[in-house]
């Protein structure tokens, strides 16, 4: 069969996610499956987009397609690249906080994250007064600020937009051809190139799940729980973002209380993450606040409160059954290193402490039938951003 390669790497996968260290509850292993079906669609999809004669960009990941602590504010691109060939990156800027292309060496491995060859934002770049913009990427050296030569190596390109106001910004364009085939037509599906491709994307599916539950072991649990770092260059590459990290691991009357400066970068935004190493429903639950969506005390600082329990907050972000998780800082387009001071502080309290220890506790106070507008606000964006 055809297909066998492939159907053989799901009975696999589905062995890895049974076996995961992690898995204490049956919440954890249904989500397990759960994240495997979003792991088999996310395969598929970039097996059949392995083209880099007449390349395209594919969503990396999405909703139901999660991986690598995805941002809920984030869309990600991708595209395979030749790095002896040039291509040609032609768009609209839309009105989102960030547009950011970032140049890999590979794939993410279970044993390596993959180079970055290069990684900028849009201000390295020229864009017209409408918005419009022409970048290429290829082997050839130039003074052109709107070229960027692929050293050796180079094989992936990654877009990623990122969004503070859902409901006020725009998405933009992205198409990315090979220049010398412009114009061009690709040979017709063969047999072969059909399986080539499902085995490529059992390939795909396997080395997804041993590399992101590798990850937390590499950034996350060796860190004290209940603690986040300073803010740190994010690793991989990204030099105009920085992120502070950590895990925690709450009884149902705790409540972990991060206290950080709202921050002048276009972007800053907090997110809790499922012990799979994904995000937890960021469109049905208040899971993630970026600083359009938080509430700012009056001393110019944020203070999220991470729980189980319903604390009646509007900058509460809801553990969804997950007593244990990780929990994520971004701050992105910076135009300084972070110190830090900018960083957040981690208390963690009792639950029925948190109108003593919280400074404007009154006015942060939120109403069940506020809360519920705020999710059905989380929902609208949500459709608006998948309709583009």
């Amino acid at each position: 069969m055809l297909t066998q390669p492939f159907a053989e790497a799901i009975a696999e996968a589905e062995k890895i996610i049974e076996s995961a260290p992690h898995i204490r509850t049956d919440q954890d292993l249904i989500e397990g499956y759960d994240y495997l079906s979003g792991s088999i669609r996310a395969s598929l999809q970039m097996a059949w987009a392995y083209e880099r004669d007449f390349p395209y960009f594919v969503q990396s990941t999405g909703p139901y397609t999660k991986m690598g602590l995805d941002n809920p504010d984030t869309l990600y691109f991708h595209a395979y690249l030749r790095d002896n060939a040039e291509y040609v990156v032609t768009g609209r800027r839309g009105s989102t906080a960030d547009l950011s292309f970032q140049v890999l060496a590979g794939d993410y491995t279970p044993v390596d994250v993959p180079d970055s060859v290069t990684a900028f934002d849009d201000r390295s770049i020229r864009i017209e007064p409408d918005g419009s913009f022409e970048i290429r990427f290829g082997p050839d050296k130039s003074s052109d600020p709107n070229y960027f030569t692929l050293a050796p190596g180079s094989a992936m390109l990654v877009a990623r937009e990122v969004y503070s106001d859902w409901a006020a910004e725009e998405r933009g364009v992205l198409r990315i051809q090979r220049a010398d085939r412009i114009g061009q037509v690709p040979p017709p599906p063969s047999q072969d190139k059909m399986t080539k491709r499902y085995g490529v994307a059992g390939k795909l599916l396997l080395n997804r799940l041993h590399t992101f539950l590798k990850f937390p072991d590499w950034f996350y649990l060796e860190l004290p729980v209940n603690t986040m770092t300073e803010p740190r260059s994010t690793p991989g590459g990204l030099t105009t973002q920085f992120s502070s990290a950590g895990h925690y691991d709450l009884a149902d009357d705790e409540v972990m209380v991060v206290t950080v400066p709202a921050s002048d970068a276009p972007y800053q935004g907090m997110q809790l993450g499922s012990r799979w190493y994904i995000s937890l429903d960021y469109v049905n639950h208040q899971t993630s606040l970026n600083t359009s969506q938080a509430r700012i005390d009056p001393d110019g600082r944020i203070r999220f409160v991470i729980s189980e329990r319903d604390p009646g907050l509007a900058n509460w972000l809801e553990c969804t059954g997950h007593a244990r998780g990780f929990v994520q800082i971004r701050w992105q387009r910076l135009a300084r290193k972070l110190k830090p001071e900018d960083g957040p502080e981690v208390e963690v309290v009792p639950f029925g402490e948190l109108p003593r220890r919280l400074p404007y506790y009154q006015q942060a106070r939120v109403t069940p039938r506020e809360y519920a507008d705020r999710i059905a606000a989380r929902q609208a964006a949500f459709a608006t951003r998948m309709l583009g």
